[in-house]
């Protein structure tokens, strides 16, 4: 059986171009005891890709040149030499870039008996929602009645950010840019402020304006100017949750800090970073509460979808360009 999948042909300075990434195909060898192969449904592309290209090790290994890409996936087995995992099988795994996965049945999860699309499983239930759910609840300790401040509002995890905040009766500020994204926002009941043309002065006002009462908690999926904004707003004793620094990923020289990081010291304010994988044994306790609300209905999740493998790429570099809401998804043939 023939795998198609993505290599890297060299490590990108600044945003990645399409000319790094190649299609190639190589025919798998015959399943080793306690493999399985896998027919690819759904891959996910995520900012923290962009991480891998460096070159660099980081919280996680660098994708290695001419080898084949990683990234979460969901698919179906077609063939098993594991007791633990049968045909016709619908799983998560890591081996994505790809249309065909043969991997260790240990590096395979079957995904769980719920009500929903499987492709939630690499968005509002998986890694983003994982992560949402970790930052503002583990890292950021958000309280009922809390001012919660929101960056990329309107992506995977900001998405599922200002949703829990507000299953927790806080007052939410969300950040984002084009105007469906902000209408989306206010559509849940989110105070949507933009970002687009502003300097970190006037987008300081403009969060004041739409949290009169400052803000408490500030989950931080940006950096640049929406850091510094956000510093400038914080209450005594505020938490920041620092999950990522999109502004940043694809910088070619080193970006200058927040003018006013010494709020931090005025305001008593806490601020951390984290990687979700660190905190996945709460990966069942987020799913108990969570799963049932996206089954009813009650939490409102979107997906822009590219299809064919052929445009993983294209998807991938979309993220950067502010081209998605909510999760981005690559939808393979069947």
């Amino acid at each position: 059986m023939q795998m198609r999948f993505y290599t890297l042909t060299d490590y990108p300075t600044g945003l990645p171009d399409r000319a790094l990434f190649k299609l190639e195909s190589q025919t798998l060898p015959e399943l080793a005891e306690g493999e399985v192969r896998i027919r690819n449904s759904w891959l996910s592309v995520d900012p923290y890709m962009r991480g891998r290209m460096s070159g660099i090790h980081t919280y996680v290994a660098p994708f290695e040149l001419g080898k084949p890409m990683e990234g979460a996936a969901i698919g179906e087995v077609i063939e098993s030499n594991d007791a633990r995992l049968n045909v016709g099988d619908k799983v998560s795994h890591m081996g994505g870039w790809r249309d065909i996965a043969q991997l260790p049945a240990q590096e395979v999860t079957p995904l769980p008996d719920i009500d929903v699309p499987e492709q939630a499983y690499l968005g509002v239930l998986g890694m983003p929602g994982m992560t949402a759910w970790t930052g503002l609840n583990l890292i950021a300790e958000c309280r009922p009645g809390d001012n919660v401040l929101v960056s990329a509002a309107s992506g995977a995890v900001g998405s599922m950010v200002v949703q829990l905040a507000k299953a927790k009766g806080c007052h939410v500020v969300g950040i984002a840019g084009a105007a469906h994204k902000l209408a989306w926002l206010e559509s849940l009941s989110v105070e949507p402020v933009s970002y687009r043309d502003r300097n970190s002065h006037e987008l300081s006002d403009a969060i004041r304006l739409a949290s009169p009462n400052g803000i408490d908690v500030y989950y931080e999926n940006v950096g640049g100017i929406c850091l510094e904004a956000a510093l400038s707003q914080l209450n005594e004793g505020a938490r920041i949750a620092v999950c990522g620094m999109i502004n940043d990923y694809n910088a070619e020289e080193p970006t200058p800090g927040p003018s006013n990081l010494a709020q931090l010291i005025m305001r008593k304010a806490k601020m951390q970073g984290f990687i979700v994988a660190d905190y996945w044994e709460h990966y069942p306790e987020f799913l108990k509460e969570v799963a049932p609300q996206v089954s009813a209905g009650k939490i409102d999740y979107k997906e822009t979808v590219k299809e064919g493998l052929e445009n993983t790429p294209e998807a991938f570099l979309t993220l950067f360009e502010g081209g998605n809401t909510g999760k981005m998804l690559v939808k393979l043939d069947s």
